[in-house]
């Protein structure tokens, strides 16, 4: 695309912003707008809430979903904005004096060793910016993107990358507006950081790239003209500060673990449906037996395992039978198995949790200086050292533990499904669950594609960490291959939220077929609640159909979470240390 032959779209007008006059409004700009008095129209996207103030210290999961998926605003921080100029100041001290300083006055990579006259240092990060940008494959979804942006953002706002603040006020300007840097999704190896994507990301700054606007891909520089903003000129170290770091596997892992807080509630939800259609029972889920070996995930599991089954009928009626003296793994062992993924992605959240607020550039600023060491340049204003913050191993190991574990929630769903549709198992339900066996297939299908996906997940679970090829003339020997995990763990989770689907559609309608056979006799609460929710989606089945619209509109209820309010529990369940 060139934005000089990019056919004008109608402007809509600009206005004074409602955030004039605060610190990273666009009016605040010193350069870099049209008029400094106006201001696009749109000066948030549609159902922007509340406001999410960086710090580069405090930044959540939930502050990236809320950003990222749901329209909240972000601003830079007053005393972020005084850090960054402080470190700012060091880079420009630097250049100022000649200093050689890795990404500043030098080449990249394995061209370190070259130095950069004074005149070619804004050059110099335009050009890495644009001979970065060569990323492949798909783009990445709108949200991950907008992740991307804020933890960029966040990032550089804790002080030590030397970016002006403009930069992030920037960042934080095509969020707001809904400007949305196209990235392939292809290209990172994961140190030093996720380059390409971040080239990518960062492009539309100097007027690169293209973008998504209101649904629509342009030239960047396009985009930014109708919407009133002129491109930037990087200073020196700009462009290093955008490209270096891990942003594209840590917004993929914190938005996973969003998703994934929903989808271990649900499982538990469709679980206890799956245990009480087979006449499980939950004497295995017991507090005294969790507390014998309490592993924080297994003894919250099992207690919302018995929050979902209170008042069961179905339980009462055969407590005392001793039909079966032990339940098969899939059901007896959900506190284990389901608990275990549950500790997992505790341990993603940890990383994240400091991942998301730490300095992943390279060298690092500390103004104000401090001890110096062998490797630090020290300058009247402060340290440069240079490291390797930038290498993604932390969370490229965290997510491969996440997506193994997200699978095997998947494996252990698709053999409750196997369960309830083999008539050997299910204890005298019909086969498939048809009504008319042999003639109808009944959800036969349903335990196929279950099948299809547990299957897939297991190819998926692979751990890309446990690869690396090295990199920049063998500069970069090691890399952590973070974002392959990334992007895998959340196909692993796509799946599992159909796996899920399956096995509710199967759980609701042999509840149906065994409460039909014990008149006057309910499920317990929870599981009853959740029948309901997945009929008022998907009807019983009665004869052979087209399962396909049914399986669609319960991933949707699953991916919502609306399966997964019904497993929340009071404080007084939550086991110690989970909140």
């Amino acid at each position: 695309m060139n934005a000089s032959n990019w056919p004008p779209r109608t402007r809509v007008g600009r206005l004074a912003p409602a955030c004039a006059g605060t610190p990273g409004s666009i009016a605040d700009y010193p350069a870099g707008v049209t008029d400094p008095h106006f201001v696009p129209q749109r000066t948030a996207l549609p159902g922007a809430g509340d406001t999410v103030v960086l710090t580069g210290a405090d930044l959540t999961i939930g502050d990236v979903e809320a950003v990222a998926r749901h329209g909240a605003a972000a601003v830079l921080d007053v005393h972020a904005r005084a850090r960054m100029q402080e470190a700012r100041e060091v880079i420009e001290r630097l250049v100022a004096e000649g200093a050689v300083v890795y990404g500043v006055t030098t080449g990249f990579g394995a061209l370190a060793d070259r130095t950069i006259a004074a005149a070619d240092v804004e050059r110099l990060q335009e050009n890495l910016l644009v001979s970065h940008a060569v990323g492949v494959g798909e783009p990445l979804p709108r949200d991950v993107v907008r992740a991307m942006l804020l933890l960029r953002a966040n990032t550089l706002a804790l002080g030590h990358s030397g970016a002006r603040p403009l930069i992030v006020d920037r960042l934080l300007d095509l969020l707001r507006l809904g400007v949305h840097p196209v990235v392939p999704a292809q290209g990172s190896v994961g140190a030093s950081g996720d380059l390409a994507p971040l080239a990518h990301l960062a492009l539309p700054l100097i007027g690169r790239g293209i973008v998504e606007l209101d649904g629509h891909e342009m030239p960047a520089l396009v985009a930014l003209r109708e919407i009133g903003l002129e491109p930037l000129t990087l200073g020196p170290k700009e462009g290093l500060a955008l490209l270096n770091g891990t942003q594209l596997m840590s917004a993929l892992g914190a938005l996973l673990l969003a998703d994934a807080d929903r989808l271990v509630r649900t499982a538990s939800t469709v679980a206890a449906m799956s245990v009480e259609a087979l006449l499980g029972t939950d004497v295995a889920f017991s507090a005294a037996y969790q507390l014998a070996r309490p592993h924080p995930g297994q003894v919250e599991v099992a207690g919302e395992l018995r929050h979902l089954l209170r008042d069961s009928g179905l339980q009462a009626s055969h407590h005392e039978s001793h039909h079966k003296v032990q339940d098969p793994y899939s059901l007896r062992c959900i506190p284990q198995v389901h608990g275990a993924v549950r500790d997992a992605l505790d341990h993603l959240r940890r990383v994240l949790d400091i991942e998301l607020n730490s300095a992943t550039d390279n060298p690092l600023i500390f103004p104000g200086g401090g001890a110096a060491d062998a490797s630090a340049l020290a300058t009247g204003g402060g340290l440069v050292i240079s490291g390797g913050n930038f290498h993604g191993e932390p969370v490229a190991l965290a997510l491969d533990f996440a997506k193994l574990a997200l699978a095997e929630l998947g494996a252990i769903s698709e053999r409750r499904t196997a369960l309830l549709v083999d008539p050997h198992l299910n204890g005298g339900l019909p086969a498939f669950l048809a009504p008319a066996s042999g003639l109808e297939s009944g959800l036969m299908l349903l335990q196929y594609t279950a099948a299809a996906l547990a299957s897939e997940n297991k190819v998926l679970a692979h751990p890309a960490s446990a690869d690396s090829i090295p990199t920049s003339a063998n500069q970069e020997d090691h890399v952590s291959m973070g974002p392959i995990a990334g992007r895998h763990a959340r196909q692993v989770l796509e799946h599992v939220e159909r796996i899920l689907a399956i096995e509710a559609i199967c759980a609701a309608q042999a509840l149906d077929l065994r409460l039909a056979a014990l008149p006057g006799i309910a499920a317990g609460t929870g599981a009853r609640d959740a029948h309901d929710r997945i009929r008022s989606v998907a009807r019983h089945l009665d004869a052979d159909r087209e399962l396909g619209p049914d399986l669609a509109a319960v991933t949707t209820l699953v991916h919502g979470g609306d399966l997964a309010t019904l497993a929340t529990r009071g404080a007084a369940d939550v086991p110690p240390g989970r909140a």
